[in-house]
């Protein structure tokens, strides 16, 4: 086994675990389950906190 055909390997191996990577936060941030974690999380920047006069 020489380099070329290692680099070649690797470079396969790192696409199938981006695709998976990929598909596994697309599935993260489409599950019913998260909408109320994310809803909440959306209206931060939307709070009074921390704002005194």
């Amino acid at each position: 086994m020489d380099l070329n055909a290692i680099a070649s390997f690797l470079r396969s191996f790192w696409t199938v675990w981006l695709m998976l990577l990929f598909v596994g936060v697309l599935f993260w941030a489409l599950r019913p389950k998260n909408k109320d974690k994310f809803d909440e999380a959306s209206r931060i920047p939307f709070g009074d906190e921390g704002q005194e006069k």
